[in-house]
């Protein structure tokens, strides 16, 4: 079996059925890793379910603050990173602009309980992908938001 990455994916490569010319078909195998940054350890334990019951998808780590979300970031290099908008110390927007600074090519997503309109924008600025109200925040909306990012 050939394993072949491209980007961030990885494709295994396995025989088709049982024949004897060199047939491949081309199996994902790759799984989004997720980082949860967030001050609140209930939405910590349900943003982690989220990802869990989500296919394709696999807790890397979770912080309480931004700059232990900066630290792990350079640590465990996950895909995708929930951010969520209000911590103490270093809030979500600066962490993100951190992270980007750190890798352009990071994806982030800001969480937040406060409405769209009020920061919805502001997050964007920052360099997130998209701005997500953790009451909204469910598989479906992860998986459709992770697949709009590539």
């Amino acid at each position: 079996m050939d394993i072949h990455t491209s980007g961030r994916h990885a494709c295994l490569l396995a025989p088709h059925g049982r024949t004897d010319d060199d047939e491949y078909v081309s199996i994902m195998t790759d799984t989004v890793r997720v980082l949860i940054v967030d001050d609140q350890q209930p939405f910590r334990s349900a943003a982690r379910l989220v990802v869990e019951l989500t296919d394709g998808f696999e807790f890397a780590g979770e912080a309480e603050t931004g700059e232990d979300g900066l630290r792990l970031f350079r640590e465990l290099g996950p895909d995708l990173i929930l951010m969520d908008i209000k911590m103490p110390g270093m809030d979500g927007l600066e962490t993100t602009r951190e992270i980007l600074s750190i890798d352009e090519t990071a994806i982030i997503i800001v969480l937040s309980t406060y409405e769209s309109d009020e920061y919805e924008q502001v997050a964007l600025d920052a360099g997130a992908i998209a701005f997500i109200s953790k009451s909204d925040f469910g598989p479906d909306t992860l998986a459709t938001t992770w697949a709009s990012a590539g």
